[in-house]
């Protein structure tokens, strides 16, 4: 019974979705054009968060200098340990 409305629902959506393309009247209402905008937005993020992973793979290595491997001591000694 529930997949029956669950079907019913999808069905009902895709017919709307269809009936205002058909009538080219997309955005009935303010909520509609705030959903589309904030979509829009959402995708244009992770669309640059992509572009500046790309530029940070090709472009890091090979931009970086070299860095010198040397072993520094980290941290403070504790002479109170030593015997």
């Amino acid at each position: 019974m529930a997949d029956q409305d669950v079907g019913a629902q999808i069905e009902a959506q895709f017919y709307d979705a269809v009936r205002r393309l058909q009538s080219k009247q997309l955005f009935q209402s303010p909520w509609d054009i705030a959903t589309f905008a904030i979509f829009l937005i959402f995708i244009g993020v992770v669309l640059l968060l992509v572009l500046l992973v790309i530029i940070r793979c090709f472009c890091g290595c090979c931009c970086s200098s070299p860095k010198k491997s040397s072993k520094r001591k980290v941290g403070v000694d504790n002479l109170g340990l030593e015997p």
